[in-house]
């Protein structure tokens, strides 16, 4: 008898599992929301040679019409009036081209919408320690 119970209370704490995990998973899917999984420059960088580019990649698709991304320079002036765009061969991807840097320090800030309508947006240092880029 006591068995009996025993597997009664397991095949019930089982389906219970079972059903939470069914409601849960939906809910977690929705939850998330896109991030940025790699930058060109990265986070922080020191580089000895100064880019001519920044790239960000995200989990998700963007909406290339509505990113935003600004490079500032050390006086918080942003170095270029282009427009990001989506890189061609990665909708998750958008492009910056830079004008020549200079050696010093760098902010990056992004602000991008996901195709499932959540914001991103961050911002982070880069520094060019070496000559300016060569053309």
């Amino acid at each position: 008898m006591i068995a009996s119970l025993n597997k009664r209370k397991t095949l019930r704490g089982s389906l219970f599992l079972v059903v939470a995990l069914a409601i849960g998973l939906p809910e977690a899917s929705a939850l998330a929301h896109s991030m940025l999984v790699k930058a060109e420059p990265a986070r922080r960088a020191v580089l000895t040679k100064a880019p001519n580019q920044v790239r960000l990649w995200f989990n998700e698709k963007i909406e290339g019409d509505y990113a935003s991304l600004i490079v500032l320079d050390d006086k918080k002036q942003s170095i270029t009036d282009v427009k990001p765009t989506l890189a061609s061969d990665d909708p998750k991807s958008i492009i910056l081209p830079l004008p020549e840097l200079l050696p010093g320090k760098y902010s990056i800030k992004f602000r991008v919408l996901s195709v499932d309508g959540h914001v991103v947006e961050s911002s982070f240092d880069f520094t060019v320690k070496g000559e300016a880029q060569k053309k």
